[in-house]
């Protein structure tokens, strides 16, 4: 039987919901480059009740009309940021078990949880879907992941979907001075930030901006260690953007944990195996840790991102401590 972590998927010919809430981002990287297109096709669906947030007070007055409304089924149109402020908010109002379903429509600059539940089409092609499942009711899929409790004394808890660090938070930094203002988005702009990450490390930078992050862990498993690495990740996806699964852990465990030290063996070597989660073979004496565990802590003062979106730590609020909630399901079409 599955306990409350784990992941399950179903399949099943489904009624639509009394009660359907829609909360969309406009700023979002793929709205904000179709507005008009978008606009015409929210439009269409008058029976769905549309909220728009930009920004945390605008979730939380949104989140606030959905759970006063007794919304069943939330749609979700935005990227990961927008998706993990709506979920953050929804974890301060109501348990998971009573949460609506959600359906997310990939519209941001990023869609990482989206392609991981298996919403791996164009916005327009599913929200067209909505209108036809709506007119005809159809099969539905749901999925279940767990979500990251991300806390630190005397700060908000934040919840997302994937926590990175090092040259994951110095490139998602990068990418909002640089990249993002030339209008990439998806795949491409997640294959040019990976990209300026490696090139960084490659010609050894020494500046803050690609420096690596040093951090003291503790888990029930491991027990404590500090170390400095190139980067660290904790995710409650299967699979990240481009499809990599840049973990491979055997535990029975809800969170996927990858830590690569600065000075790892081979590094461009295994650069393949590493994200393709066929490290297996690598070794932690050689600098490559991968596990799954329930929780997570962590001692830096240093940066970090969640589901795109940057924070930081300081060591004196005590450690940042990561545990799996949830779960919460996803409604896909």
């Amino acid at each position: 039987m599955l306990n409350q972590h784990q992941t399950a998927n179903s399949l099943m010919t489904d009624f639509v919901p009394a009660r359907i809430g829609l909360i969309y981002n406009p700023l979002g990287g793929w709205f904000r480059k179709h507005t008009a297109h978008m606009q015409s096709l929210l439009a269409a669906l008058p029976e769905i009740r549309q909220i728009q947030a930009i920004n945390p007070a605008e979730f939380e007055q949104a989140v606030i009309a959905v759970v006063n409304e007794k919304i069943e089924w939330l749609i979700i149109v935005g990227g990961d940021g927008t998706l993990q402020g709506v979920i953050s908010c929804l974890f301060e109002h109501l348990s998971p078990d009573k949460w609506p379903e959600i359906t997310i429509v990939p519209a941001g600059t990023t869609n990482m949880t989206a392609l991981d539940v298996g919403t791996n089409e164009r916005a327009e092609q599913i929200l067209t879907r909505i209108r036809q499942y709506l007119q005809q009711p159809g099969e539905v899929k749901r999925i279940s992941r767990p979500v990251l409790r991300i806390e630190q004394a005397g700060r908000k808890s934040v919840y997302g979907m994937m926590l990175g660090l090092g040259l994951i938070a110095r490139g998602v930094k990068f990418s909002r001075s640089q990249i993002k203002q030339i209008g990439i988005t998806g795949s491409i702009f997640t294959l040019l930030i990976v990209l300026r990450s490696l090139a960084g490390t490659f010609l050894g930078r020494p500046q803050a901006e690609w420096a690596p992050v040093r951090i003291t862990r503790r888990d029930g498993a491991n027990g404590e260690k500090e170390e400095v690495y190139l980067f660290a990740l904790i995710s409650a996806l299967e699979k990240l953007l481009l499809g990599i699964r840049p973990y491979w852990g055997q535990e029975s465990a809800p969170l996927h944990v990858t830590f690569v030290e600065q000075h790892s063996k081979r590094f461009w070597r295994n650069i393949w195996p590493l994200i393709a989660g066929r490290g297996h073979h690598l070794q932690k004496e050689e600098g490559y840790i991968s596990y799954n565990a329930t929780s997570i802590e962590l001692w830096l003062d240093d940066e970090y991102i969640v589901d795109g979106e940057l924070y930081y730590a300081s060591s004196q609020c005590g450690p940042v401590k990561i545990t799996a909630d949830g779960p919460i399901q996803f409604r896909v079409l």
